[in-house]
């Protein structure tokens, strides 16, 4: 059984052993009772069978305590952080389990603001939940219930402000063929209208937002290679494919090779960068430190600075805020466009890289040749949490010529590569993720740290 996660973002389990109702109900209802603003919740939920039990739970709890609630249904995860804005709500909870299997699933808490809930907001709620008593789950005074509205329009606001972002009618002038894969999970409720209105022919695998996954969901190459097969016979310009809840995306290129889901920000940043040059608005990019250095090369060509954070989408958010930059993502194909939304976002990915083949005039293939070759490698391994510490002096003595950072882990950098380390917030597992010039240059920067966890084991 996958042990419960629970984090200052949301918690994630395997439904019905590590993770059940009882659990996601006091969950809510304690992120309800940090929240002062008596605005109703919005409650949406990716395609998994198990998101609309949760769901009815949900409101269920949150009226019985008093909260009114708003029901956007199957919504991508960005799609939420727009719906919230939208309709003034005072939070919100993304019913998901992201990029994991079938069998799990969780929530993802948002802020007023429209974003996944900063780590000071998380950590009170975190505090809360682990000392809530059962008090906090008795009903209020039947006049006083809340009340749940259920939403007839859900992707039309983040429809228009994607579009406003993008030269939407060259676009349509070029009549691009594209594959989208949205593995039957929320993506295509918005995807497929975005690419209809940008004039696309779609070929479309996994439309139904069912859960039924057609391959594992997890966007990476080696998940994908059906999809890059159906790319290349289907002659499409390039394939598209989304994780269940939509806020990452892959690229697959016409001849169906897949370039690593670093490029997705990375081709946004040249867009976004190319476009807004001699504008006098900012060129800065903000990252988090486990993203290539690709972004950090644009940002140096266009004049801009680069920022990165610790991993997690809300510490991408705060820098990006603080440092009122242009564009912000994390490696893993989350582009975040602060005109859209304070959220990662597959169609923003989508629109910009199609506004980028379409003002170049070059299939996507070409266009990653803009790029310096890097080779990143990401490798995971059980390792306990408490050890990190004396594992992370150990990598230090061993390279001492390398320049560390304790920022989130420990990376180390050198003239040409960098290697971290770091536990990850969404497994029971240490993540090791290097970066070189070449694929066996940074397989063996990995090498080197597995070998010395090997010696602690």
């Amino acid at each position: 059984m996958a042990p419960l996660i629970i984090s200052v973002s949301g918690m994630r389990g395997e439904i019905g052993t590590s993770l059940t109702l009882h659990d996601v109900n006091r969950y809510a209802v304690t992120y309800s009772s940090t929240v002062e603003d008596s605005r109703p919740f919005l409650i949406t939920w990716d395609s998994r069978p198990s998101g609309r039990i949760i769901a009815d739970s949900l409101h269920a709890h949150l009226n019985a305590i008093g909260r009114n609630t708003i029901d956007g249904g199957i919504a991508a995860t960005p799609t939420t952080g727009i719906l919230i804005r939208k309709h003034g709500c005072a939070g919100g909870i993304q019913i998901s389990a992201s990029h994991n299997p079938a069998p799990f699933n969780g929530l993802k808490l948002f802020s007023s603001l429209g974003r996944v809930i900063p780590a000071r907001e998380g950590e009170q709620v975190l505090k809360s939940y682990l000392h809530i008593n059962e008090a906090f789950f008795h009903w209020v005074p039947f006049n006083q219930l809340g009340k749940k509205q259920v939403l007839d329009d859900t992707i039309d606001a983040h429809l228009e402000a994607v579009l406003k972002t993008v030269d939407a009618e060259r676009i349509r002038e070029k009549k691009f063929r594209v594959l989208l894969d949205s593995n039957n999970g929320s993506g295509s409720v918005l995807g497929i209208p975005l690419l209809e209105v940008l004039g696309c022919s779609i070929v479309s695998c996994g439309e139904f937002q069912n859960g039924d996954f057609l391959h594992t969901p997890e966007p990476i190459g080696e998940n994908l290679a059906p999809i890059a097969d159906k790319v290349r016979e289907s002659g499409v310009d390039i394939g598209f494919c989304q994780d269940p809840d939509a806020d990452r995306l892959a690229i697959i290129d016409a001849s169906g090779h897949y370039p690593g889901e670093e490029c997705t920000v990375a081709l946004c940043a040249l867009n976004l960068l190319e476009k807004s040059q001699n504008s006098g608005s900012s060129q800065d990019l903000v990252i988090n430190c486990a993203t290539s250095r690709m972004s950090e090369d644009l940002a140096n060509e266009f004049h801009g600075s680069c920022f990165r954070s610790a991993v997690g989408e809300a510490n991408v958010v705060d820098l990006l805020l603080e440092k009122k930059a242009l564009f912000a993502g994390e490696g893993n194909g989350g582009p975040i466009d602060p005109r859209v939304g304070l959220v990662r976002d597959s169609f923003v990915g989508i629109a910009n890289i199609l506004d980028l083949m379409a003002r170049h005039g070059e299939p996507v293939a070409q266009l990653i040749n803009h790029f310096v070759p890097y080779s990143i490698i990401k490798r995971k391994m059980p390792f306990q949490r408490n050890r990190l510490p004396d594992l992370f002096q150990r990598l230090e003595e061993k390279f001492p010529d390398r320049t560390t950072s304790r920022l989130d882990g420990l990376r180390m950098d050198g003239p040409d590569f960098w290697v971290l380390v770091r536990s990850s917030n969404t497994e029971p597992v240490i993540r090791i993720i290097a970066e070189a010039p070449s694929k066996n240059a940074a397989n063996a920067l990995c090498d080197e740290i597995e070998k010395v966890i090997e010696v602690m084991q």
